[in-house]
């Protein structure tokens, strides 16, 4: 109870005592400010960072970190988290079973750590950017900012909100080679001089280059900010998410464990049966005031309902017909429901304080969560079909078996604290705790609808973060930093109900990070990191036995960006990544590819017209599967991409991005032995953006 009383009493002296001075702004710096906690013009990849929660500038974080800006996101054609984090060093995507987004931060697979203004958003489903104005993706265990889970990294996106006094409506159509189309418009009204609205919404037709692919979605995201007085604002918003899409889980592998390239154009599933529906309707509130010029506060709230069912065949093996040898595959499959109602409640103050010459910035906060959640699925019996296009695309299964079905209650409270002390002028050390008490408990039903299992369960974990951040000069920082996370045996998804879990201790997740972030010259930033994490957590193998397993990482982060010149800017990263776990013969842990690289370059010819082009690449690595790895290599691969742009006039621009302008067959990503992604030809994207 020690944590809790001392992170208690940390909260209650902010809020009853406000300290006296507002630490000075820094040196060539015009807005250091915590109204709305962000930080302006203060680093050299970004002018805000939401998810740190205070107004600190990124080159004094000791932490990795990217940042996607709203602008980025326009002119590189990004259309999904998966487009972004291509382009991002030490982050790749899983092929999330082609129903969700599932990234893979530093080695650690994970389809919970996402969130939306620093709120938990852990259902899994496919997240628009309509509505976004920058996505952050920090490395690295993050617990003490965002809890459970963030086992290698997060990812927040920081939604567009409605802004005092303006007027404008943007509005973009596209339209691209495969006959996919997409409407997005961004609306703001000033209601009055402390009222305004905006409204966000898309709606898009889907379609790609594999056979049986098509589906449509829309969602609609009003907001309104109130300026309550001079010191107070509240942002209210509603968000509501639909769509339904096709599943498609790749090709299977060859007899050398390598995607079976003759297999390109043939789907594995049921044409009919293979689709995802999706639902949400959220509702976010965010209260901040000013206390005092040295005292900033906020509180979050948010409600979410969720609804998704997705259904999908694939290919489980591949063998031969014993009658007449002619080549075979096994399609498995299942039809799995998610119910989930999640509400959070979260509040922050932060205080700038100085004592006997020591500048503090002092982070005090708390989360509260209840979520509910029901799980079913039906499987299907495993069929075997010829392997050639004619069958597998007259291929028609059914579900009929029963899985299983979970109902789960699960209440998580935290404090957490943490100080920002700046020694002198050069030097700055980060210390913080936090404590989570977890509370779940899970039912599981047999076929009858009778309880079968039951787990009831209540993990309580401490986490610390520590920092070392050294300033030689304003323009470069050196730091070191150890930080923790942890999941628990809940899992992400909330529907275990193993009773060789129920003495299990969460996961645990440890990184030791140490890097640097500096300004080379005008318009040129490099920032590197090297790091070592380790995983040390337990998984459920055959049999309802427990397997316990530890992984090493260790990696090397660099980010480069440069105005080479008045037209020419170029924005760069690398990563080198190795591991070890003790899976098996100890090999290199699943999707981990050694190398990995990523450039951008824009080019303005003239006013109106600019050109850009980039490349993505990387290394090899093995598709995860069971225990923690499955047979077989996913390919390395090099993706070239392209953009123009054409400013019409002030008001209508006109964009083509072009992805994989060599038309190169490539395999991002892996779900098992036979299950290899298949990436897209040449294609283009056409869109006509302007304002009235």
């Amino acid at each position: 109870m020690l944590p809790i009383k001392l992170m208690a009493c940390g909260i209650l002296s902010l809020t009853i005592n406000p300290v006296s001075s507002l630490a000075q702004d820094m040196e060539g710096n015009e807005v250091y400010e915590l109204d709305e906690f962000v930080v302006t013009n203060q680093f050299l990849f970004s002018d805000q960072v939401n998810a740190l929660r205070t107004p600190t500038p990124v080159i004094d974080v000791p932490q990795s970190l990217s940042i996607t800006g709203a602008k980025d996101i326009a002119d590189r054609g990004f259309d999904s988290l998966g487009d972004i984090v291509d382009y991002t060093p030490g982050v790749s995507m899983n092929q999330g079973e082609g129903h969700r987004d599932a990234v893979v931060f530093r080695g650690a697979m994970s389809t919970a750590d996402f969130f939306v203004d620093g709120v938990r958003d852990d259902m899994q489903y496919y997240r628009p950017l309509y509505n976004v104005e920058q996505v952050e993706i920090l490395r690295g265990p993050n617990a003490l900012l965002f809890g459970r889970g963030g086992s290698g990294g997060i990812i927040n996106r920081v939604t567009k909100k409605a802004q005092i006094g303006l007027n404008f409506n943007d509005y973009t159509l596209s339209t691209d080679t495969f006959g996919a189309n997409k409407v997005q418009i961004d609306s703001n009204v000033a209601v009055d001089d402390s009222t305004s609205f905006r409204l966000n919404a898309y709606f898009d037709n889907f379609k790609n280059h594999r056979d049986f692919s098509d589906g449509s979605g829309y969602a609609v995201n009003p907001s309104v900010k109130f300026l309550l007085d001079d010191k107070t604002t509240l942002d209210v918003s509603y968000e509501q998410i639909d769509y339904d899409r096709f599943i498609d889980r790749g090709i299977p592998s060859n007899s050398a464990g390598r995607p079976n390239d003759s297999l390109n154009d043939i789907f594995f599933g049921d044409s009919e049966l293979n689709e995802s529906k999706f639902e949400a309707s959220v509702l976010r509130a965010l209260l901040q005031h000013r206390f005092s010029d040295t005292l900033k506060g906020n509180l979050t709230a948010s409600y979410g309902d969720y609804d998704k069912v997705y259904a999908n065949f694939y290919a489980n093996d591949v063998g031969t017909n014993p009658n007449d040898g002619t080549p075979t595959v096994d399609l498995s499959g299942y039809i799995d429901g998610t119910q989930r109602k999640s509400a959070t409640l979260s509040g922050n103050l932060v205080a700038e304080y100085e004592n006997g010459g020591v500048n503090h910035t002092i982070l005090a906060g708390f989360d509260y969560s209840e979520t509910s959640n029901d799980n079913n699925r039906t499987k299907a019996t495993t069929t075997e079909v010829a392997l050639n296009k004619s069958a597998l695309a007259n291929f028609s299964g059914s579900f009929g078996t029963f899985g299983d079905k979970t109902e789960a209650e699960i209440d998580v409270f935290s404090l957490y604290l943490q100080d920002e002390i700046s020694l002198s002028e050069n030097l700055d050390i980060v210390l913080g705790l936090r404590y989570d008490k977890i509370d779940f408990a899970v039912d599981a039903y047999d076929a009858s609808g009778a309880i079968s299992a039951s787990r009831d369960q209540s993990d309580t974990k401490v986490s610390p973060r520590l920092g070392l951040v050294y300033k030689p000069e304003e323009t470069v920082s050196y730091y070191v930093s150890y930080s923790e996370s942890f999941l628990p045996k809940s899992g992400g998804q909330y529907a275990s109900v193993k009773s060789t879990l129920d003495t299990v201790d969460p996961d645990e997740f440890s990184n030791l990070e140490a890097g640097v972030k500096m300004s080379i010259s005008e318009g040129q930033s490099l920032t590197a990191a090297v790091f070592q994490m380790d995983q040390k957590f337990s998984s459920g193998g055959p049999n309802s036995s427990t397997v316990f397993t530890d992984a090493e990482i260790e990696g090397f982060e660099l980010q480069y960006y440069a105005q080479l010149s008045d037209q020419w800017t170029i924005n760069a990263g690398y990563s080198q990544l190795s591991g070890i776990d003790n899976v098996g013969d100890g090999g290199r842990p699943a999707e981990l590819p050694k190398h990995s690289f990523s450039v951008w370059n824009n080019y303005k010819v003239s006013e109106k017209l600019g050109l850009g082009l980039g490349a993505t690449y990387q290394g090899e690595s093995t598709p995860k599967g069971w225990p923690e790895k499955a047979e077989g290599t996913v390919p390395s691969y090099v993706r070239v991409d392209a953009a123009a742009y054409y400013q019409i006039n002030d008001n209508l621009r006109l964009q083509v991005n072009i992805e994989n302008l060599l038309d190169k067959d490539y395999y991002p990503h892996a779900y098992g032995t036979h299950q290899f992604t298949v990436g897209a030809p040449l294609n283009a994207t056409v869109s006509i953006s302007g304002s009235f």
